[in-house]
């Protein structure tokens, strides 16, 4: 076994001895690979790709090695209803990770939950998560409340602002999305004076850009997973010379945003969500955690064009599953569910983990914070202005 495998094992808390081989332990990965959704799931799979080698390099789990069902979804309900059918019936998982984009997981979820297949996802729409009605599904990432109350406390307690725009993108996320924001901004005083969605391959943004200008916006609130409408956005934005912050969804600091910009002035004065995480302080450096696992990814997987919670997302997700199996002995759907049940403060490298058979949201709400989206560096950013 060769060193990287050793620290790959020590780092996952698994045994290092390979024991008898057994039947592989089969993880779907149910992935928007391609399509206007991608951006997200290319950080999230290399977060797999890493954890898998790392684990099957250290003889897999009590034997078993990792093997990868990967299905692409393209960012399409139907087709993402359809893999997760193939995945259950015909590849035999023993869990999926995925998928990725909640209009996909509003009509996947119910499907593994009839099928009573362990699930756990990065989806952040509130009512994914319900213990009653889908006892099998688990959220690793913060959900949209979450991520809402970070957005709109920094305009409203930052900022000081209180005439918004939102809008969000036409897919299943980001109508419900940007309902929600709008929602809550109400529910706590703003004006939100202009409520839209755009399908994010439209190519001109203007006429929705003038009609927040005119309304009075103070500040634009984004919800979308598409790095190419952010960046039309930004560049719009630039070109009608609107001096307007906009706050929002974490795509909007994804690396590959930078080629898409007209010029890179475009991109200051957004505010995209983060995480303590994976945010650097004044020194320039980041928790403990994340800077040992930045280091072991040095050279291996590059961070340059994506962000560093959907590779440590993609990581711990993987792992999260096999730790169950090594626990337990076993891949059983109830055993998996069960060990899931019991999680307290699990040590990931995006965060620690809590889930209780009530509760499967499992991110702790304090560690969601908002980055400058321009300060990217190895998919981590600077704190945006206003906190300590």
């Amino acid at each position: 076994m060769n060193a990287a495998g050793l620290a790959g094992a020590a780092a996952l808390g698994f045994p290092r001895p390979a024991l008898a081989q057994g039947e592989p332990l089969r993880i779907g990965w149910l992935a928007a690979m391609t399509g206007p959704s991608s951006a997200p799931t290319v950080g999230f799979n290399r977060g797999v790709v890493f954890a898998t080698e790392a684990i099957n390099g250290a003889g897999g789990i009590k034997g078993r090695k990792i093997e990868i069902v990967t299905r692409d979804s393209q960012g399409d309900p139907t087709k993402a209803v359809n893999a997760v059918q193939e995945m259950i019936s015909q590849a035999k998982v023993h869990a999926i990770w995925g998928p990725t984009n909640s209009g996909e997981a509003l009509a996947t979820t119910p499907i593994m939950a009839r099928a009573k297949m362990p699930n756990i996802h990065p989806c952040v729409i509130d009512s994914l998560i319900d213990p009653a009605k889908y006892p099998n599904a688990f959220r690793i990432a913060p959900s949209n409340t979450q991520w809402d109350d970070a957005v709109r406390n920094y305009c409203l307690k930052v900022l000081k602002v209180k005439r918004v725009a939102v809008i969000g993108d036409t897919t299943g996320y980001g109508v419900t999305a940007a309902k929600a924001s709008a929602a809550a901004f109400k529910q706590d005083g703003a004006e939100v004076v202009y409520l839209g969605n755009i399908d994010s391959t439209q190519p001109d943004m203007t006429p929705d850009m003038l009609r927040a200008r005119n309304a009075g916006a103070e500040t634009l609130v984004v919800w979308s997973v598409s790095t190419g409408m952010d960046a039309r956005l930004f560049n719009t934005r630039a070109r009608m010379g609107w001096d307007v912050p906009i706050v929002g969804h974490p795509s909007m600091a994804s690396g590959e945003i930078g080629g898409l910009l007209e010029k890179p002035a475009n991109w200051d004065k957004v505010y995209a969500v983060g995480y303590r995480s994976c945010s650097y302080d004044e020194s320039g450096k980041l928790t403990p955690r994340s800077e040992e696992f930045v280091a072991r990814l040095k050279g291996k997987v590059p961070l340059s064009d994506t962000l560093l919670w959907w590779v440590a997302a993609g990581y711990d997700a993987v792992s999260l599953i096999a730790k169950a199996v090594e626990e337990t002995g076993s891949s059983a759907p109830d055993a998996i569910v069960k060990h899931w049940n019991g999680l307290t403060k699990y040590p990931g490298i995006f965060g620690d983990y809590t889930y209780t058979a009530k509760e499967h949201n499992g991110y702790p709400t304090e560690e969601v914070v908002m980055s400058a989206a321009n300060s990217g560096r190895d998919g981590s950013f600077r704190l945006a202005p206003g906190y300590s």
